[in-house]
């Protein structure tokens, strides 16, 4: 069963020589409970394309379809009901945290946007969630600039979790985070998706990256897909020249991927070292 589909999705902007177009007809699959990743050069069009599926951006073009209904529309309602199934976490925090809220009145807010929960039962969510991303409880008092970046990027996550979303979209989630705190994050994706089933679209520039986490990998150039595939079959063959350009530029380690064959001649999955999921206090 798929559980989101991109129909020929298109978004364009008014530009200062006329209308420029960021996604030219993407058609894409993300099946239930499946990964899948969406990799492309700064400026390929795949923020403008997770905008454009949670209705931030405008439809120029296209259709989404969630769970074999049409959804979309300018209503609250509409609106609502995509909020309630498609969640997603943008690559910056500092912009998606409110500064003035501690972790604790953001996760309740999230938490109570569809459901009423009493005192109680907010609390024991709040910290169920934040234990299920492996952030020790005690950091519900803080605000966002008491903790790091890492920690940061986790309550985003744990705010898109706090719906119980059946698709989430994670748009360069870790482009701004150290290497070593990447690892712990893309490990914390990895756990989180085969716990809760969820669906996703991992996009990303770092090819290791989104392969590490995707059963699937759609290449994005110039608005357009150009190649998708399994994530095993896109490194072993790719079929398009930009994939075998992205190829190209990822180093080559002796190292395979824990309980994978040796493959000396493909890019490690992944290049980011594979660190314990810890919790971060």
């Amino acid at each position: 069963m798929t559980a989101l589909t991109l129909c020929q999705v298109t978004v364009r902007y008014d530009g200062p020589h006329g209308p420029v177009t960021a996604v030219d007809g993407v058609s894409l699959d993300i099946p239930a409970g499946t990964t899948v990743g969406l990799v492309g050069e700064s400026g390929s069009g795949k923020s403008s394309l997770a905008r454009a599926v949670v209705g931030l951006t405008p439809l120029s073009g296209g259709r989404i379809i969630l769970d074999g209904r049409e959804v979309g529309g300018r209503t609250v309602r509409a609106r609502r009901h995509l909020g309630r199934r498609v969640q997603v976490v943008f690559q910056d925090p500092d912009t998606a945290l409110d500064p003035r809220m501690t972790v604790r009145q953001t996760l309740e807010e999230a938490a109570t946007a569809f459901r009423r929960l009493d005192r109680r039962a907010r609390s024991e969510r709040v910290a169920g969630l934040l234990d299920l991303v492996g952030l020790d409880p005690r950091l519900a008092d803080r605000l966002p600039r008491q903790l790091s970046g890492g920690q940061r990027q986790r309550v985003a996550i744990t705010r898109a979790l706090a719906v119980e979303p059946d698709v989430l979209i994670a748009d360069e989630i870790t482009s701004a985070l150290d290497v070593s705190v990447q690892a712990s994050v893309l490990n914390t994706i990895r756990r989180l998706q085969r716990q809760l089933g969820l669906s996703m679209l991992f996009i990303g520039h770092n090819l290791p990256a989104v392969c590490y986490v995707s059963d699937v990998v759609a290449v994005m150039h110039r608005g357009r897909i150009v190649e998708t595939a399994p994530t095993t079959a896109l490194l072993r063959d790719p079929q398009h020249p930009y994939t075998r350009a992205l190829l190209t530029s990822v180093p080559i380690l002796n190292a395979p991927p824990p309980g994978e064959p040796a493959a000396p001649a493909l890019p490690a999955l992944p290049a980011l070292p594979a660190l314990p999921d810890e919790k971060l206090s």
